[in-house]
């Protein structure tokens, strides 16, 4: 029997690693929020009816979880800076989906205006009564080098993507913890946990982020229905990399690349919904090869920091030689 026993386990073994390999090759997020979107809550069940507050509404990942999340039956609160966008995405959720009128309200907000913050969150709870789920999506990205950037950059981007959002979280979580329940999903990336060339002020911020809320949710272990959820996105297709910072507060990107090799925003925007409705902490989202990185990050930081380095300076390279920094990977130099 025991023999038996050997010779079972020495065949199962290997299979069962094989197959979990070539699950990895092919994976576009982590296990566990792999396994909850097989096996998990489905999104349109768990999600109907729920008032939802998305920022940065107006676009990119924000405007896509607008359009999902009113599919699945979510009454929807959306805020950015640009109303007329607001109300453009405002009609096409009420067009594709059954939500009525009365159901998505429009709220023009400023995450770097800070004391509008608490009256936002008063007239949101006047309108639906209550907030169940707070996305904190809203911010900017960077494409520069630290020596040619303006510390002005690096301040704006710690306003508007740290003390922002911890500013709306300061108001929302209060009238949560009194309900005794809630989510508050923020998205990270996968920059805020590992470093990555021509954002180090972008980096910050997500570092900023991911230490503060990781800080937060131990603090509230007496509220077990409150989920505090981080979302790490790899590169996603979206409009962010057209606003991002450079060198200074008000210069332009001069070129957006091609967005082609990124993570189409609907299937990001799907897991992060998996990962809400299944109370999912941490989510890792990315198109193979960046996954990898989460991996060697959390199990191989030696062997992260030597790839790093190499991709680092392919990246720095061809950003100088006008190549988009996201398609640096993917793309040869130019030469003149």
């Amino acid at each position: 029997m025991d023999c038996w026993i050997v010779s079972a386990l020495s065949w199962f073994i290997p299979v069962y690693l094989l197959i979990h390999l070539l699950c990895f090759l092919f994976a576009d997020a982590d296990f566990t929020l792999l396994w909850a979107s097989l096996a998990g809550h489905k999104p349109e069940r768990k999600l109907k009816g729920l008032v939802v507050w998305i920022t940065g509404a107006s676009s990119g990942i924000g405007e896509e979880l607008a359009y999902q999340l009113a599919k699945c039956g979510s009454r929807l609160i959306l805020s950015a800076r640009r109303e007329d966008e607001l109300h453009r995405v405002k009609r096409h959720c009420l067009e594709t989906s059954d939500l009525k009128d009365d159901d998505v309200l429009v709220l023009p907000l400023d995450l770097l205006e800070r004391t509008s913050h608490e009256e936002r969150t008063k007239t949101v709870i006047r309108y639906f009564g209550h907030i169940d789920i707070l996305i904190n999506n809203g911010g900017r990205s960077q494409r520069s080098l630290f020596l040619e950037t303006s510390v002005d950059v690096c301040q704006g981007l710690m306003e508007l993507n740290f003390l922002g959002t911890v500013s709306l979280t300061k108001q929302v979580l209060p009238h949560m913890t009194q309900r005794g329940r809630g989510s508050i999903v923020t998205v990270s990336s996968l920059v805020g946990l590992a470093g990555a060339p021509l954002a180090t002020g972008y980096c910050a911020t997500k570092h900023a982020l991911q230490g503060f809320f990781n800080a937060l949710r131990p603090e509230l272990t007496d509220y077990p229905k409150i989920l505090i959820s981080m979302v790490c996105p790899g590169p996603v297709q979206s409009q962010i990399i057209s606003n991002v910072f450079t060198e200074e507060l008000n210069k332009p990107v001069a070129s957006v690349g091609s967005q082609e090799h990124k993570m189409p925003t609907s299937r990001c925007v799907h897991l992060m919904l998996v990962g809400i409705a299944n109370g999912v902490k941490e989510m890792w989202i990315a198109q193979q090869p960046f996954l990898l990185f989460y991996y060697a990050w959390q199990y191989a930081p030696t062997f992260a920091w030597f790839i790093t380095d190499l991709l680092g300076r392919k990246r720095v390279q061809n950003f100088k030689a006008g190549v988009d920094a996201d398609s640096a990977y993917f793309t040869k130099p130019k030469t003149s």
